[in-house]
């Protein structure tokens, strides 16, 4: 545990709470790595979420020229208002992300995302994230190990890249890019979680998505995807409600074998299903 959480677990008698998912980040060389990895410019204003003691937040401050800092727990929100405040670039936000509408936060200009958030917010996270308007240059999260590697399949040669879960496929529909940085210990955080962590970066598309497509895609994706380990000609009939011969002459025109398997598809197998959506009486 670094000196400051020590210091102010002596002084408040701080205890984590298991509800909100607190593991906080103390080691300096992981603070490190997420700092290089998001390559913060003197020009970009930061949104951190889940600030906790501000151990990142103070790295993050160095850099950038505003940072937003986000925490949901008023007890953390009270300790890190004062530890914070000779940062003059650094403000504090107390408050849920995922309620908070972008126009509060005042943005004009490029914005990174950098968050080191519980995990059982990620999914929702990233999605929230990827909806801005405008959307962040970039995103820069720490997450489970397996959700890392879920988000980020590792990259084919030749660009066909099976995305293999909802969370990738929902990722690349509004990113170009999402990489796996690198791995945290699960020894960097106190109190120490189960299992060790990743560092991912997303960068996101600048081309506007429309939002019947965007509805069409995360349907498609969401029945692909019911039951994994079905072929996904009998996943798309069951959800969509089309009879299994209609399903499979429309993957078959979309060039899809019916009996694939959702996790085999890539980020244009699925687009081109939501851009010729299934037709009554294919």
């Amino acid at each position: 545990m670094s000196q400051s959480i020590i210091k102010i677990n002596k002084e408040h008698k701080f205890r984590p709470s298991k509800r909100l998912g607190q593991n906080f980040l103390t080691d300096k060389k992981a603070i490190k790595k997420i700092i290089d990895s998001a390559g913060i410019k003197r020009s970009e204003t930061v949104i951190e979420i889940g600030t906790g003691f501000g151990n990142l937040t103070q790295e993050i401050a160095k850099k950038a020229k505003r940072v937003i800092a986000i925490e949901k727990d008023r007890r953390i929100c009270e300790v890190v208002e004062k530890s914070l405040k000779n940062l003059k670039n650094v403000k504090v936000v107390k408050g849920d992300f995922l309620k908070i509408p972008f126009n509060k936060y005042q943005i004009s200009g490029d914005y990174k995302i950098i968050a080191n958030p519980p995990f059982y917010i990620v999914s929702p996270l990233i999605r929230k994230s990827l909806e801005f308007n405008p959307r962040p240059k970039e995103i820069v999260l720490v997450v489970q190990k397996e959700i890392g590697q879920r988000a980020c399949p590792q990259a084919r040669k030749d660009g066909k890249t099976p995305l293999g879960s909802v969370l990738a496929a929902t990722i690349r529909l509004y990113a170009k890019e999402a990489k796996l940085i690198g791995y945290i210990s699960k020894k960097s955080f106190w109190p120490k979680p189960d299992v060790d962590s990743s560092i991912i970066k997303i960068i996101p598309r600048r081309s506007k998505i429309s939002d019947s497509f965007k509805k069409d895609f995360l349907e498609i994706v969401k029945a692909g995807f019911s039951q994994p380990r079905k072929q996904i000609a009998n996943n798309l009939a069951k959800k969509l409600k089309k009879r299994k011969e209609e399903v499979e002459k429309w993957l078959l025109d979309n060039g899809i074998q019916p009996n694939q398997r959702a996790e085999s598809l890539t980020i244009d197998d699925w687009s081109r299903l939501a851009k010729n959506k299934i037709k009554e009486n294919y």
